[in-house]
């Protein structure tokens, strides 16, 4: 589509007009999507530097902040931030406020990695955890000593669990500490709440394993979990039933999910955040099943994500496929995405070398137009 096309098509929709989520108007439909980038201290503290790339983005309706490690066991990366000591949420402070300054909404997204981690990264080297002892193939963890494949996670106690659910909670009370206006559970790309839902990874023959009702109620325990905190109309959660990341997968999702929406439906949830297909991947891979039916299901707002361009956020508006629209790498090198969608004009193209660790350069350096 060229620019002018592109631009008369963007005044058309209704993707750049303010849309109500929860308490919040925000001022268009796109969001910016979660994205991990390193450049956190060693300690899990971001700062000035995080403060300065997300207030450039504060255009998007909604910036949902990269995932953050709920404790130090949830870790599966180098410098990615954490929030569950005081020093963190200092750091974050000033993140929050350097977006509201700019008339921006941030979101936070509560991480736990599960499996995908390694004793490098985990405190006294321990092995990581996950619902069953069933080692992710063909996947490496960014330790500080470069990548290196992953080992066996050790099984959760059935004992254990409740903590986990605790650190959400104890999470999510830092983050409103923080300044933040809420906060999407991540229960997707094969991390530790998707690794209880999907019967490839969850083998557990207790109440959180086996039939779907028992796979799901971590998730559904975390929910409850963090709305009581929030509320849930400042509570979103993000699910990819169909990917593939970090060796994930499910031999019949589509009962699991909807089993789980109809779960969560009682605690109005602001919105549920969808990877539409293999995460950075396949919109439609084989096999796969109709999203839209999560969408029909669930009475919340549906934020949809996966690849998309202008010319697919403008059809899944005009066509109600979607009510928010989330963009990932474009944001990453157009810290003005919004206008340049609205107006048409080129991208500029990220520099996969910067993508992680580093500190300014490939962050807060590209243009704006």
């Amino acid at each position: 589509m060229s620019q002018s096309r592109a631009a008369v098509a963007a005044e058309q929709s209704d993707l750049f007009d303010p849309v109500q989520l929860g308490p919040y108007r925000l001022a268009n439909r796109i969001v910016m999507a979660p994205l991990t980038r390193s450049r956190a201290d060693d300690a899990g503290v971001p700062g000035e530097l995080q403060a300065t790339y997300y207030a450039q983005r504060a255009s998007a309706g909604l910036i949902i902040a990269e995932a953050t490690n709920i404790t130090a066991q949830g870790k599966g990366y180098i410098r990615t931030p954490g929030i569950w000591s005081p020093e963190q949420v200092d750091g974050w402070k000033l993140t929050t406020k350097a977006v509201h300054d700019k008339g921006g909404r941030i979101y936070l997204q509560l991480w736990h990695v599960g499996r995908v981690s390694h004793p490098d990264l985990q405190p006294g080297g321990a092995l990581p955890v996950a619902p069953s002892a069933v080692r992710a193939e063909n996947q490496q963890a960014y330790t500080y000593d470069g990548f290196k494949p992953l080992e066996t996670p050790r099984a959760l106690e059935t004992d254990e669990i409740p903590g986990i659910v605790a650190d959400y909670a104890h999470a999510a009370k830092c983050a409103m500490e923080a300044g933040f206006d809420g906060v999407e559970i991540h229960a997707a790309n094969g991390y530790l709440l998707q690794q209880f839902l999907s019967d490839k990874t969850n083998k557990r023959t207790d109440r959180y394993g086996g039939s779907i009702e028992n796979r799901t109620r971590i998730v559904v325990e975390v929910v409850d979990a963090v709305t009581k905190v929030w509320g849930g109309d400042r509570v979103g959660i993000r699910l990819s039933p169909l990917t593939k990341f970090a060796d994930i997968s499910d031999s019949n999702p589509e009962p699991v999910y909807l089993s789980l929406i109809e779960q969560i439906n009682p605690y109005n949830l602001a919105y549920i955040h969808v990877i539409e297909g293999d995460t950075g991947g396949e919109r439609h891979p084989a096999g796969g099943f109709d999203l839209q039916k999560l969408r029909r299901a669930f009475n919340g707002l549906y934020m949809a994500n996966n690849n998309y361009t202008l010319e697919l956020a403008i059809e899944a508006r005009e066509k109600n496929l979607a009510d928010l629209i989330c963009f990932g790498r474009p944001f990453i090198s157009n810290p003005d995405l919004v206008a340049r969608l609205r107006s048409g004009a080129a991208l500029t193209p990220p520099d996969p070398d910067t993508f992680y660790a580093g500190e300014a350069h490939g962050y807060t350096d590209y243009p704006a137009l």
